[in-house]
């Protein structure tokens, strides 16, 4: 008799479900492990007689697409892109990133309860399923949703199969022309079972807040909603060492909410510099019986938005140095996962960076976590479309039916962060345009303000003229305006607020490691091997340098920060090569989709980062095709002047200046004539005298490949993820920034190969293969820890060069 590995795997995990349903109160149980999936369509899936064995057994979170190929067909949409002011329609290949998310597809999902009884309350809650998800449990549906990026949940009590095994089964569907960019595919955030008693805390239904501060004593106040009578609720808050510092028993209720004020001494305020959380235990008693309990973490920290003031975070005025970020992960698809969501935080913490816009949707809750205790202000927005299309087949279609829920939903579930000091109700609608925009803007608004009426609530907006004449940006909590530099003036003269947010900035275009000649500045600038110029002078036909958004930063005390687009590089809207393939993600980003910096990054972090020393030099200095010919050097700094050598010889002094937004913050030496060998930088202080210095060198031929790990311990659970960035230097040991040589990847041990990605908008090569060619000279490769503890070995080898080797260890969660 032949007992399957799948078989053996859902046996183990049933059993585990079933002990930890009956340990604990409540139970919140995430369904990683035992699915199976199917793209196609398969009428009868939803029956538990149905016949999966030929499926694919996947973990969730899963994004069916991202393993591609990569395919200029899909999608191909015919089109004019009105945000980027185009008038007549062209072929674009790879606006949702030429991968295969369209389609059909089921998830099947067995577990049992052997102690179910009539006293329990059973919630299933999905954080994200990509798209118009149906679902079944034991052959009946039990609910639908449409909105791919939305939260939600349904009570299944009624449904559940007594103690016998239950089948779960998830029907979605992604249409074609649905996206601006790649939207992902599948169940790619968890799914979770939550098993309690009928007399319990509702879902979602804390919301703790703190709206007296003072140094000595803070006020928080817990609303908490239940299910059930004559009950009594229990609240004890915690510090960060797990002391108890408050405490609050009330038998008190107002309808089906508790509410209760508690005094915590000498707060800890949570800020981006000190993100400190307490936690808040809230029991749910029927006289002495335990009924339920839920721990929720939350910040104690004051916001305000104040006319000619700006933005303040508990009493000090500061302006957000923000980022916006699509929801996909590069090489990983929309997966999400905790530890690639935690390198990013780390990169862009290293750049200064002290806020996220979760451009332009619903934020996962595991970004919001990790903003908590990272500590990053969060500008959480909910919709890129309202009643009027930008696709054809975008949220448009169900704007007047799932608003209100969609944005209740996302309120609720995450209103209890201190990372959200903004709502987004929306990006580029183009509803700006008439009174209907208008009343649907105020509509979303005051829906923001009933669920929470402790933040503010702002749109995106590019339409900037058409919102000063029909009273949509004058209505907004906070007007947020993307580009459009040329309108803040007027703006912060039309709106009443006495503030501009820039919602979105920016949107220059750049490849890492690529420089093109002449160095000039230019808008929607195309090259024959569709890469754009790293000397960050290139922008779209919307936009703009960040040079320009810094000048607005620094002189205009009512613009109250910005929100640059992307952090990152996403996949999907390779402007300014939409109609040319192969280009197929983006090209805006700081970071490329590896996640390795591009020049642009230090630019960003010669500004905000104001406690490290930023001095970087741009180009590279490998050009044997230009010898004796012009070639620009930049230094990306946070001194004011510097000294450039070139082979020790000086090529004079620069000064910041306000000459112009880029000789206010680059330093700039036009004139230089290549030569091979050695650029060093002197950077200088206030007195002239050498402080730090930094050189780039011409390198001879590839020789060795270099691993370089951003962390070397792993958790042995399944899901940890080590980042390896693997370069090729010569023989003196100096990086080859034009090597492209194909690599191959071996991994060994407790860990595996997950995904590659060398950050080129332009590559084809598939991410999960264990092969692909250096782009200027990087790539980054990902090993995935397994649920057994071990060293992990990683061999990287290429064509005429030396072995580059790696060790990591995994270690067991608790040991």
């Amino acid at each position: 008799m032949k007992i399957t590995t799948y078989f053996i795997n859902t046996v183990l995990a049933l059993f585990l479900f079933s002990l930890s349903v009956n340990a604990q109160i409540r139970q919140e149980i995430t369904l990683t492990n035992g699915w199976k999936f199917n793209k196609g369509q398969h009428h009868n899936a939803k029956s538990p007689e149905f016949d999966d064995a030929n499926w694919e057994s996947v973990t969730v979170p899963h994004d069916w697409a991202i393993y591609g190929p990569f395919d200029k067909e899909v999608d191909k949409q015919i089109v004019a892109i009105e945000q980027n002011g185009e008038q007549i329609a062209s072929e674009k290949t790879g606006r949702t990133g030429a991968l295969p998310y369209i389609g059909e597809a089921w998830y099947r999902h067995p577990f049992s309860l052997p102690n179910f009884d009539d006293t329990k309350k059973v919630l299933i809650v999905f954080e994200g399923a990509m798209s118009e998800p149906e679902v079944f449990l034991n052959g009946n549906k039990i609910g639908e949703w449409k909105y791919g990026y939305s939260y939600f949940y349904f009570d299944i009590t009624e449904h559940i199969n007594g103690n016998n095994t239950n089948l779960l089964a998830v029907k979605l569907n992604n249409l074609g022309l649905s996206s601006r960019w790649y939207p992902g595919a599948g169940l790619y955030r968890n799914v979770s079972i939550v098993v309690k008693d009928k007399s319990s805390i509702n879902q979602w239904g804390t919301f703790i807040t703190t709206p007296f501060i003072a140094s000595n004593l803070a006020k928080v106040n817990v609303k908490t909603e239940v299910s059930g009578a004559n009950l009594r609720l229990l609240t004890e808050v915690y510090d960060a060492q797990d002391h108890k510092v408050s405490t609050n028993e009330t038998e008190q209720i107002f309808g089906n909410t508790f509410e209760q004020n508690l005094a915590v001494e000498n707060p800890n305020l949570w800020s981006p510099e000190n993100p400190y959380l307490y936690t808040a235990v809230i029991k749910l008693f029927d006289g002495n019986e335990l009924k339920d309990e839920v721990t929720k973490r939350f910040g104690i920290r004051d916001i305000k938005y104040e006319p000619n003031k700006g933005f303040s975070l508990n009493g000090e005025v500061r302006k957000f140095k923000g980022v916006c970020l699509h929801h996909d992960l590069g090489p990983l698809g929309t997966a999400i996962n905790t530890a690639a969501l935690r390198r990013q935080l780390r990169i862009l913490k290293d750049m200064g960076c002290d806020a996220i816009r979760s451009a332009h949707n619903m934020p996962s809750l595991e970004q919001l976590e990790l903003c908590d205790e990272m500590g990053f202000m969060f500008l959480a927005e909910s919709f890129d479309e309202w009643a009027k299309p930008k696709v054809e087949n975008g949220y448009n279609r169900f704007f007047e039916d799932y608003a209100e829920k969609d944005v209740v939903n996302l309120v609720r579930a995450t209103r209890n962060h201190p990372s959200i000091i903004m709502w987004s109700a929306g990006n580029e609608v183009p509803d700006q345009w008439g009174s209907e925009g208008v009343k649907r803007a105020k509509w979303l608004q005051d829906i923001f303000h009933r669920e929470d009426p402790t933040r503010p609530v702002t749109v995106g907006m590019d339409q900037v003229k058409a919102t000063m004449a029909s009273g949509f940006g004058a209505l907004l909590d906070v007007p947020g305006l993307n580009y459009r530099v040329h309108l803040y003036e007027d703006a912060y003269e039309a709106f009443p607020q006495g503030f501009i947010l820039g919602s979105e900035t920016a949107s220059t275009v750049s490849s890492r490691g690529i420089y093109k000649f002449p160095v000039e500045k230019a808008a929607m600038k195309t090259y024959d091997d569709l890469q754009s110029s790293s000397y960050d002078l290139e922008y779209c036909s919307w936009s703009n340098l960040p040079d320009d958004d810094f000048v607005l930063q620094d002189d205009k005390p009512w613009v109250i920060g910005e929100f640059v687009w992307t952090g990152f590089d996403y996949l999907g809207e390779p402007t300014p090569y939409d109609e040319a393939w192969p280009a197929r993600s983006s090209y805006f980003g700081i970071c490329d989709l590896a996640g390795i910096p591009k020049d642009r990054f230090y630019l960003y972090r010669s500004r905000w980062n104001t406690t490290d020393e930023t001095l970087h030099i741009l180009p590279h200095w490998n050009w044997p095709e230009r010898q004796g010919k012009t070639t620009p050097v930049f230094v990306y700094t946070n001194y004011d002047s510097a000294e450039l050598f070139l082979n020790g010889e000086s090529l004079g002094v620069q000064y910041k200046n306000k000459s112009t937004p880029q000789n206010r913050y680059r330093l700039m030496w036009m004139d230089v004539k290549y030569q091979p060998g050695t650029l060093k930088v002197v950077a200088l202080d206030k007195d002239g005298k050498p402080v730090a210095e930094e050189q780039v060198t011409t390198a001879g031929t590839p020789d060795q490949i270099i691993l370089d790990p951003d962390v070397k311990t792993l958790t042995a659970n399944g899901k940890d993820l080590a980042f390896i960035t693997v370069s090729v230097v010569d023989k003196n040991g100096i990086p080859c920034p034009t090597a492209s040589t194909p690599l191959s990847f071996k991994v060994n041990g407790a860990g595996n190969f997950k995904a590659v990605c060398n950050g080129d908008p332009t590559s084809l090569e598939p991410f999960h293969l264990p092969t692909m060619q250096l782009f200027s000279g990087k790539l980054v490769v990902i090993i995935e820890s397994i649920e057994k503890a071990g060293s992990i070995a990683v061999k990287v080898t290429g064509k005429g060069l030396k072995t580059g080797q790696l060790e990591l260890q995994s270690k067991s969660l608790n040991p």
